[in-house]
């Protein structure tokens, strides 16, 4: 299971041996939400719904969820909001507050992830989804598996 606290700007993940695990990360930069198009980081309880990068190498960027390059901090655009290294997908479970209609998280594509901004991890700075450290995101993925429970708290 995965908990994360928006407050603290942690997320914490019981594996399966029963120890948990502790990261910093980076959330919404507009706080919470559930609505499309708000740029919030949804709450609520949510589960993976994908797990992408496996074989990828460190620092792989991402679009609409392929593969396409190695950032390159030197030539590649810092304004963007690069997704790095790993992805887990999320769908929310919660009908009517994160999964359906107007807030459905997994249409709005919310993602934990790597990220190019890694100076911004511990303030909220994303554009909805749960930003994290390379290095971090990469051990976090050898440790979930499909359909774990991911539970966003304010």
């Amino acid at each position: 299971m995965i908990e994360i606290r928006i407050a603290e700007q942690l997320l914490h993940h019981r594996r399966q041996s029963g120890v948990w695990y502790s990261y910093p990360i980076s959330s919404a930069a507009r706080g919470t939400g559930n609505m499309r198009d708000s740029l919030q980081t949804p709450l609520g309880r949510h589960r993976i719904a994908a797990r992408i990068g496996a074989e990828a190498p460190p620092l792989t960027a991402f679009r609409a969820r392929q593969p396409f390059a190695i950032f390159d901090p030197l030539h590649d655009d810092p304004e963007r909001d690069w997704i790095l290294s790993r992805i887990l997908r999320l769908a929310g479970c919660e009908t009517g507050k994160n999964r359906r209609g107007a807030v459905d998280t997994f249409a709005r594509y919310i993602y934990i992830h790597g990220t190019h901004a890694e100076e911004q991890i511990g303030q909220s700075a994303s554009h909805g989804c749960i930003r994290m450290r390379n290095s971090d995101i990469i051990e976090l993925f050898e440790h979930t598996r499909l359909h774990e429970t991911v539970i966003i708290r304010p």
